[in-house]
């Protein structure tokens, strides 16, 4: 069986309130990965084009 189906058997079997705060739980690390890998993209400028952008459009009154 591999890791992710014992996850998903580990999962099915929760109670409701389980269910609930293990949602609540994934959600916030997903967004916590998230928030990560735009910092680091921000960090090694692979975001650089996002503000060379805003700066041509409020240069063009946009």
């Amino acid at each position: 069986m591999t890791k992710i189906e014992e996850l998903e058997r580990a999962v099915i079997s929760l109670t409701a309130e389980e269910y609930r705060k293990f949602r609540q739980w994934f959600l916030e690390h997903d967004w916590a990965e998230w928030d990560q890998q735009i910092e680091n993209d921000a960090r090694t400028g692979k975001l650089d084009f996002l503000n060379q952008e805003a700066l041509e459009a409020k240069q063009q009154g946009k």
